[in-house]
């Protein structure tokens, strides 16, 4: 039971956790984060606390769709190094993820069209109250493109490769259904450095 868990959640708070944004999305809560106009999105911002794991991974599945991408952390160090499991994790998906260097919140210039993608609701609150009032900007989890939908995708840094492993093919799956959904940013993709 103890190793089903930690694969699945990563450990008893990521359970925890998962119940409770389910229990957000039950009662309309989390609402606000979904996407509401994918024909305006020109390029997509994945953001997790420390661009090192999710959102690094998240950036080059996305990138290999053809998706104009970026990712950041909340919480960071610009130029930082995805730690060895993770980078494993990544290979294990056949994803390269040894050029990935985090970029820290502050460092990051949000522009029009941008959707901003986030892993957990802390971080779409946190990132709601740092974007301020922009419209120009969407803002949602990632989470909700999985089959079933997962308003939480618990943070895999210093977890067992198992749960990366989990991990990373919920977040994977996410972008994967997202893609076709967003024209204009696969066709911003082609002009973006």
């Amino acid at each position: 039971m103890k190793r089903w868990l930690y694969r699945r959640f990563g450990t008893w708070r990521g359970l925890a956790r998962l119940l409770l944004a389910y229990a957000e999305l039950a009662s309309g809560r989390i609402e606000r984060f979904r996407l509401r106009h994918p024909e305006r999105v020109k390029r997509v911002v994945f953001v997790c606390q420390g661009n090192i794991c999710r959102s690094a991974f998240a950036e080059q599945v996305a990138r290999g769709a053809g998706v104009a991408v970026a990712s950041v952390g909340l919480a960071t160090t610009t130029g930082a190094a995805p730690p060895d499991m993770a980078l494993r994790a990544a290979r294990r998906q056949g994803v390269d993820m040894a050029r990935h260097q985090a970029c820290d919140w502050r460092d990051f210039e949000f522009l029009p069209g941008d959707l901003v993608l986030v892993m957990e609701i802390r971080q779409a609150h946190h990132a709601r109250l740092r974007l301020g009032k922009r419209s120009d900007l969407q803002l949602a989890l990632l989470g909700m493109w999985c089959d079933p939908p997962v308003p939480h995708l618990h943070d895999p840094f210093g977890l067992s490769d198992d749960y990366f492993d989990s991990c990373f093919q919920r977040v994977r799956h996410a972008v994967r259904r997202l893609v076709p959904m967003l024209p204009q940013a696969c066709r911003s993709a082609e002009a973006w450095p």
